[in-house]
């Protein structure tokens, strides 16, 4: 290994000797890569494949010991860092020009309880890795809904899919974490234990440390789900979506409906005339009785005359998977998100317009709905302050050639700035792309000033940056 010269966190240059470097190598059971390594490109690469980075050193590590050495390194160096678990992050901020890279994706050890119903996770596991585990004890963790997404980034952030209106956000089933923070020191954080540091990463992102061990609480699940989609012409939508928005209404915290407009992918079991046309989806799935499920699922499969409906029993490892052909690495994504506390008619013609109008075959707009469970938890109880926002959106531009960036760009910003006035006005932190800094604070609302408060604590620094960031704030700060 030769000298490299990283960036700091003054955004200067600074020259780290060979020799540093071999020392902080004998330390590792893991390895430094740099550009010269035949791994250093596929570690570099992310999810986003507008993202494009190259970080100066990578330190890939097998064991907390090496998460401990690489943020030491990193503070007593004052270099700036990213850190990197599944690098699914929209923003891309797993990875930096320059910087010192701490990649997590090879810590995967998963052990399942049954017993106690109680998992312990590390960094890099995927939600597919995870649901091979605790299936196995006919168990689950409320993931989300593309099983190549990391765990980590999706639990600091927030966290929901097909199960979070029975069994609250994924960062609701955390019960302790063990994190190294800014000072390099290894700590653990439960309810008991340092119990603001635990509640400002149950939503706060990256901001705190670099988590080595996510301990959940477990939730009996399977194997099979009712599950599928119900896919309808567009031209129908804005009838559709009235009908799906009173279905809502009395459905139960096992039933979750979510919506989908694109153009229709060539799935086998829709009409080869419709392979490319517009049409809208209702994603579903029943996570309890069958028979009850059928019940559940009547008035939404009622809905107009579907082109097709493939509702029926299905694994529930298999339908976690279900989307992930959609949203496999490398195409170009851009993104961008409101809350809505209701669907209102003005808010479906707006979608239902900008869904006629998609820059491309993968561009889409996603509708979630949350609540349940999820919305019974009281605002303070952790850093995730959005809980009266039953649906989320996500404008999902996605794309593979760089000559339409401006396009599918432009088409997602134009919905978003349109529906801002129809928003909630909180934010998924995990769905805000890079240029959304100053959006910030306002996905966080009531919670950013305890944040920034707590980040003077723990990092004041801010050596952990490469993130959606909270600033370090004095007590005597206004906030």
């Amino acid at each position: 290994m030769t000298a490299h010269s990283l960036m700091t966190l003054a955004g200067e240059k600074k020259t780290i000797s060979a020799s540093a470097i071999g020392v902080l190598a004998s330390q590792l059971r893991g390895r430094i890569l740099d550009a010269s390594d035949a791994a250093y490109d596929e570690t570099r690469a992310i999810w986003n494949g507008m993202i494009d980075r190259r970080p100066g050193l990578i330190i890939r590590c097998l064991t907390t010991t090496d998460v401990v050495s690489a943020v030491r390194f990193a503070r007593d160096n004052g270099l700036l860092v990213s850190v990197r678990g599944g690098g699914h992050g929209i923003a891309g901020n797993a990875v930096c020009d320059g910087s010192l890279m701490i990649d997590l994706s090879q810590m995967k050890s998963i052990r399942v309880d049954a017993a106690s119903q109680r998992a312990w996770v590390a960094p890099g596991t995927t939600l597919a890795d995870l649901d091979r585990e605790t299936q196995a004890f006919g168990l689950v963790v409320p993931t989300g809904i593309n099983s190549t997404t990391g765990i980590a980034g999706l639990t600091l952030g927030g966290g929901f899919g097909w199960i979070t209106r029975k069994f609250g956000l994924t960062l609701d089933n955390l019960t302790a974490v063990e994190v190294v923070t800014a000072d390099g020191e290894l700590r653990r954080a439960s309810a008991s234990q340092e119990p603001e540091l635990f509640w400002a990463l149950r939503g706060g992102g990256g901001n705190f440390g670099v988590v080595t061990s996510f301990e959940f609480r477990l939730h009996d699940l399977g194997p099979q789900v009712l599950a599928g989609l119900v896919v309808h012409p567009l031209s129908e939508a804005q009838t559709v979506l009235r009908a799906y928005r009173e279905a809502l209404e009395l459905a139960p915290d096992e039933l979750t409906c979510w919506v989908v407009m694109r153009q229709a992918p060539p799935l086998p079991f829709l009409p080869e005339a419709w392979h490319g046309k517009e049409v809208l989806v209702l994603a579903m799935c029943y996570c309890g009785d069958i028979a009850e499920g059928e019940k559940a699922t009547a008035r939404l499969r009622s809905i107009g005359t579907p082109i097709a409906d493939v509702v029926g029993p299905a694994p529930f490892t298999a339908w976690q998977q279900a989307f992930d052909p959609l949203l496999t690495p490398g195409a170009r994504n851009y993104w961008k998100s409101h809350d809505f506390t209701e669907l209102s008619d003005r808010t479906i013609s707006l979608l239902v317009d900008a869904a006629g109008r998609l820059p491309g075959p993968e561009c889409e707009i996603f509708i979630a709905h949350i609540g349940g469970a999820a919305g019974r938890i009281a605002p303070e109880a952790t850093a995730f302050p959005q809980r009266s926002s039953h649906f989320v959106m996500n404008i999902h531009a996605r794309w593979r050639e760089q000559s339409m960036d401006s396009s599918c760009v432009g088409w997602a910003r134009e919905l978003f700035e349109a529906a801002k006035p129809l928003s909630a006005g909180t934010a998924y932190i995990n769905f805000m792309p890079a240029d959304e800094v100053d959006r910030v604070q306002e996905a966080y609302g009531g919670s950013y000033h305890r944040l920034g408060m707590l980040k003077q604590r723990y990092d004041p620094a801010n050596l952990f940056r490469m993130n959606q960031n909270v600033t370090p704030q004095r007590s005597s700060q206004a906030a």
